[in-house]
């Protein structure tokens, strides 16, 4: 997953089965730590190219089988692989060597698998680590991906990483429960909560969903178009958690673990997977969780568990999603075979055969089209996730910044689980939340409104 996710906050101990989720969030990166993306840089002046010579690709465990994969393909070009973090637990390995090879002169590798984090300093600087992939990449391939999925990859107007995955925010559900309780599927969030305070009432002990995981902020706050970051300039964020985007999802998570059918575990936790995995009613959630959390780590049976459309404030004219995850790949402004790195890239992203058999949605669209035929057809779900999966993946909403240095989920997890596993309410500690985020960002030169 990639991403997702999952994500930066890696210190829990997962089942082996989840612990292949380190991929759901990968992103972009350069070598300055207080240097944020969007700094005009230099135009770029690739090194001298030696056509054929040996591509050095970075990559963590679970993007290893992707490497291979086109190694079998591409036989004739020479690689050498080298496992790392991948910005696994919040690391910032990839800065810190970027950082050392800088002043040494040497030892960059071609292409990356880095964390979306790594976006905002890889592209800065008078020589950035990121290659512009502008002019690598043919334009008929980059309008091959789905919509928005390449904007994370874009600054000042210049394209510095291919996403891998795409990780949009559903609501699952178990559809045999539902029909056997003459429940509705809900589709505005108030119908929801509703819902969920009717199933705390009727069948305590079932769940509608969880706001323990360290990137809950993203399946609800980012949903709820709440501006807990939103970036207004090369390096300015407005934050805004009192905003009521942000406090109408505090009420309504609130309202639900109150009533007790919303946890405040993560779904990764061991007792959780024991005592609550088959009571999960409902559960807003990426696109992976269907063969990642519920078929791999929950083995719920076939047939149970389906996906709806992502949910609506009814007062909100237009449907948007948040997103867990969705890995890019990234070239390096210092590789001697910009070509060999740029055809890697187009591939592992595209191509049809490897992709369709891999546990997170495609970001390439005809790859997506494949990988849903795929899923399909091993009738694992209870009806066709291919239409919502779709339109929730143009669906996620814009203006959260999923690219400042900082991580989302790394302050959530510091300042909100701890909270909560105490029983604290959630719409107690948004302004705790708010000062945690403006101090990270201001930390990294970030002017926060």
């Amino acid at each position: 997953m990639s991403t997702s996710p999952v994500s930066r906050v890696r210190n829990r101990r997962w089942p082996a089965a989840v612990t292949a989720l380190a991929f759901v969030l990968a992103g972009c990166g350069s070598a300055d730590p207080n240097v944020g993306g969007g700094s005009a840089a230099a135009p770029f002046q690739p090194v001298a190219q030696e056509e054929g010579s040996e591509i050095t690709i970075w990559v963590d465990a679970t993007r290893v089988p992707a490497v291979k994969a086109y190694q079998a393909a591409r036989p004739d070009v020479k690689i050498k692989m080298v496992t790392y973090s991948g910005g696994a637990n919040g690391s910032n390995e990839l800065q810190t060597k970027v950082q050392l090879f800088d002043r040494t002169g040497s030892g960059w590798p071609d292409v990356v698998w880095p964390n979306t984090q790594d976006i905002s300093w890889a592209t800065a600087g008078e020589k950035p680590f990121a290659a512009p992939l502008d002019g690598l990449v043919p334009q008929s391939t980059l309008d091959g991906y789905a919509d928005g999925a390449l904007e994370r990859c874009q600054v000042n107007g210049k394209l510095y990483c291919l996403r891998n995955d795409l990780a949009q925010v559903v609501l699952w559900y178990n559809k045999p429960l539902m029909d056997q309780w003459g429940y509705t599927v809900p589709t505005t969030w108030e119908e929801y909560q509703a819902l969920g305070e009717k199933v705390a009432r009727e069948h305590p002990g079932y769940l509608v969903g969880t706001a323990g995981d360290a990137y809950s902020e993203e399946i609800y706050f980012w949903a709820s178009q709440c501006p807990a970051s939103v970036l207004t300039g090369e390096k300015a964020v407005r934050v805004d958690l009192r905003d009521a985007k942000c406090t109408r999802m505090a009420s309504l998570l609130d309202t639900l673990m109150t009533a007790g059918s919303m946890a405040r575990t993560t779904v990764f936790d061991a007792g959780f997977i024991a005592n609550n995995a088959s009571k999960v009613l409902l559960m807003p959630g990426p696109s992976w969780y269907g063969q990642v959390l519920f078929n791999e780590t929950f083995k719920t049976p076939a047939g149970q568990i389906a996906a709806a459309p992502p949910l609506k404030f009814a007062g909100d004219q237009e449907t948007f999603t948040g997103s867990v995850g969705g890995g890019i790949w990234m070239v390096s402004s210092h590789s001697k075979n910009l070509k060999a790195g740029a055809d890697f890239v187009q591939w592992v992203t595209t191509n049809e055969d490897f992709l369709k058999t891999s546990g997170t949605y495609p970001a390439d669209k005809s790859a997506a089209k494949v990988w849903l035929e795929k899923q399909a057809s091993e009738n694992y779900f209870a009806a066709d996730v291919a239409p919502v999966f779709e339109a929730a993946a143009g669906q996620v909403w814009p203006d959260w910044a999923a690219t400042t240095q900082y991580s989302q989920e790394a302050i959530y997890s510091s300042t909100i689980l701890p909270a909560l596993t105490a029983g604290d309410t959630l719409t107690s500690k948004l302004p705790d939340w708010q000062t945690a985020i403006e101090q990270k960002a201001r930390s990294l030169g970030y002017q926060v409104n």
